[in-house]
């Protein structure tokens, strides 16, 4: 019988951002060569560590954020054209999240997805309540769940939305995970954005506040709060997990899907 509240073992989790999975200069365009590689990525490396569990997440890039940024969908939903824009961006997310699940069925993995939007509840922009028990049964049995940036009812404040990084971000405290692995189109956090000639190595709260001045914002439309957002949540996120260590780097770069889930060194390190 499932253990509802130890840690999970050799666990982490991986988000593939939507700058890697979508052109986000370009509405509803996902880049599917780009999946197929990537979903084949995480299969040779579930086959090298087969005690490895695995929670993965996915950005909606050029397909979510758009409508959510037309309709302020994050900062609450009330009016009858808010609603309007909720479903669309709850319909722009799950079709992304579709395109997503056929290329990592195709390359053989075991995913199945648990769509936000219909189990997590917010109160005022926090969330409130997630019976998170179905994933850990999933983990615990070998299967790859999938969670993404998705709209979420708020008890509050009618709706919001919730990024990957949130939701990371609660499961995170509940699973106690090793690794926390962002991959998207940087090769990691840059210290002179947009210029992008020095990367950071490792970014820790001894640290911040050197590294903090030219760590930019997202080139394209964000409304989850771009690079500046990923560090600052991470750093918070590594001072309340034990021993977990966050990395952002390129997942454009062949092969370095599989090298971080293997534990080689790939772009900035963020830990305690």
């Amino acid at each position: 019988m499932s253990n509802l509240t130890s840690p999970i073992e050799n666990l982490k989790f991986l988000k593939l951002g939507g700058s890697l999975i979508t052109d986000k200069a370009r509405p509803h365009t996902p880049r599917l060569e780009a999946l197929a590689r990537l979903a084949v990525e995480i299969t040779a490396a579930r086959r090298e560590n087969p005690q490895m569990a695995l929670l993965l997440g996915h950005g909606s890039g050029s397909f979510a954020h758009v409508p959510a940024s037309r309709y302020g969908t994050r900062l609450g939903v009330s009016t009858s054209e808010q609603w309007l824009g909720f479903v669309e961006v709850w319909r722009e997310a799950a079709m992304l999240n579709h395109i997503v699940m056929d290329a990592l069925g195709a390359a053989g993995l075991p995913a199945v997805a648990f769509p936000p939007s219909a189990c997590v509840t917010a109160a005022r922009g926090r969330l409130a309540a997630w019976d998170i028990s179905p994933l850990r049964i999933a983990l615990e049995n070998g299967l790859l769940p999938v969670v993404y940036g998705d709209v979420i009812f708020d008890v509050e404040q009618g709706g919001t939305i919730f990024s990957t990084e949130d939701l990371f971000a609660y499961l995170a405290l509940k699973f106690q995970p090793t690794s926390l692995l962002l991959a998207g189109l940087e090769a990691g956090v840059w210290e002179d954005y947009p210029q992008c000639t020095r990367l950071v190595e490792e970014v820790t709260p001894q640290n911040l506040a050197q590294v903090a001045p030219g760590i930019g914002g997202s080139a394209d439309t964000d409304v989850t709060g771009g690079m500046a957002s990923k560090v600052r949540q991470s750093l918070e996120l590594v001072q309340k997990v034990p021993g977990l260590q966050v990395r952002i780097f390129s997942g454009e770069t062949i092969g370095n899907v599989s090298r971080a889930l293997s534990g080689e060194v790939v772009g900035t390190l963020i830990h305690a």
